[in-house]
């Protein structure tokens, strides 16, 4: 009878690849996946860091997966066991064993000192950098929706935003192999994977750690002579970085979709210089003037961060001015989180931190009144247009489904419902969009 383990995954896209490296290992060390943790001998809660939002609910997973499942071994892995490795073995006994994600293929040997281990205390590993060229990324198993894929071609990141902890937990830029990746997309495309998405913390900053310059578009343009059905999708590209050779790549790409996630994080300079950001809201809007004269029906999604040391009244509005110019696609909103190990955090104290988190929840709510009227204008051009739609779920008592558009990314934008008969999930089919319902789009197929 085979041993069973079962995942808890948390955070970003690039925790749920590093989720399915590590499943494809324990394969072959004779687990069988389970989506039921009852079911497990084995558990594995792959931990985010990032922000202490994240992290207080990567500690509520494991410790309701602790209590619900006593006899079981639970890993705890992640970014969170990567930062905090020192002080979760101290801190967090009920936990089987600490495990860093630097390194996935050591998570080997965790597991079988793990069976072996009779000591109550944690195991602890907490791997250094592996070779790019000698890293084994090889997946089995995908655990996102049918028909697509995150690649994560880089690892890492050089930028040291002033308020990120990114370069503290998985280190400075460590591009991957353009073979690996290349070798990769081909493969998934063989296996029936229809979307790609290209995953970094900056995916134009791919091959900087080689020569100093980056080699993003070269990466594009042979990722696009590949052959087989499937499109391209560009997650996360730093604003500072997207340059005319990019945006003229992915003009001539026929597979990149034109969807562009450029986390702008805010627009005020008296912020972005100490976030370590060189652009102010004249040059942005420039950038997304630019974007959209080169490829009119781009969909933009961008990020704005609230409450960062100094934030005013002056800095938001400035903010929400811009946003207005912008009309992105999509918007998404977060509170500054007081980081550890950034240069942020020595600007600002606890107190004053929580009090400026209050002004900036009530900024938030204003900010997203603004993009959801914006939001729901950029749906409406949708309305009659004839597109390809990447099917997620097939309804059981209905003759609908639910997909996804190339203006709609996996899991943070908006859905497309589909009215028609004979679809399977993973598949693609040509819909005419109907009418917007909210933040979503109803479509027939024909």
């Amino acid at each position: 009878m085979s041993k069973k383990v079962y995942f808890e995954n948390l955070g970003c896209a690039k925790n749920q690849v590093d989720a399915e490296v590590m499943a494809c290992r324990l394969e072959k060390l004779g687990y069988s996946l389970t989506e039921d943790a009852q079911e497990a001998d084995l558990i594995i809660v792959n931990t985010c860091g990032f922000i202490e939002s994240a992290r207080e609910e990567s500690i509520s997973a494991f410790f309701s997966l602790r209590n619900e499942f006593p006899d079981a071994k639970i890993v705890l892995s992640g970014c969170l066991a990567q930062r905090y490795a020192d002080q979760l073995e101290q801190e967090l006994q009920e936990a089987d064993a600490v495990f860093g994600n630097r390194d996935l293929s050591q998570i080997d040997n965790v597991v079988k000192e793990l069976e072996k281990k009779t000591d109550p205390k944690p195991l602890r590993v907490t791997p250094s950098y592996p070779d790019p060229d000698s890293e084994d990324n090889s997946r089995n198993r995908l655990f996102g929706y049918p028909g697509s894929a995150f690649v994560k071609i880089s690892e890492g990141c050089n930028h040291r935003c002033g308020y990120c902890a990114i370069p503290v937990i998985r280190g400075s830029l460590r591009s991957r192999p353009m073979n690996s990746i290349l070798e990769e997309i081909e493969s998934l495309s063989k296996k029936g994977i229809y979307e790609i998405n290209l995953v970094a913390q900056d995916l134009a900053a791919y091959g900087w750690d080689w020569d100093g310059k980056s080699h993003f578009s070269e990466l594009l343009e042979k990722i696009d002579s590949i052959e087989g059905n499937f499109v391209v999708r560009l997650l996360y590209i730093h604003p500072d970085w997207m340059t005319d050779q990019i945006i003229e790549t992915i003009k001539n790409c026929r597979k990149v979709l034109h969807y562009f996630d450029i986390p702008f994080q805010h627009a005020s300079e008296h912020l972005l210089r100490p976030m370590h950001r060189t652009g102010n809201s004249d040059t942005y809007v420039k950038l997304i003037e630019k974007l959209r004269a080169a490829i009119p029906d781009a969909a933009i999604r961008t990020t704005i961060m609230l409450g960062f040391p100094g934030d005013c009244k002056e800095d938001f509005e400035i903010v929400l001015d811009f946003i207005k110019k912008c009309r992105f696609t999509w918007m998404g909103s977060f509170i500054y989180s007081l980081e550890e190990d950034t240069d942020a955090y020595e600007m600002t104290n606890e107190a004053e931190h929580k009090e400026m988190a209050a002004k900036a929840k009530r900024w938030q709510k204003k900010l997203e009144s603004v993009q959801q009227e914006i939001t729901n204008k950029a749906l409406q051009a949708f309305i009659g247009r004839k597109l390809p739609v990447l099917i997620e779920e097939v309804m059981e008592d209905a003759p609908m489904a639910i997909g996804r558009i190339y203006a709609q990314a996996p899991e943070v934008d908006g859905l497309t419902v589909v009215n028609g008969k004979d679809m399977k999930a993973g598949c693609v089919y040509d819909c005419t969009i109907v009418r917007v319902n909210g933040i979503d789009l109803e479509a027939v197929k024909k």
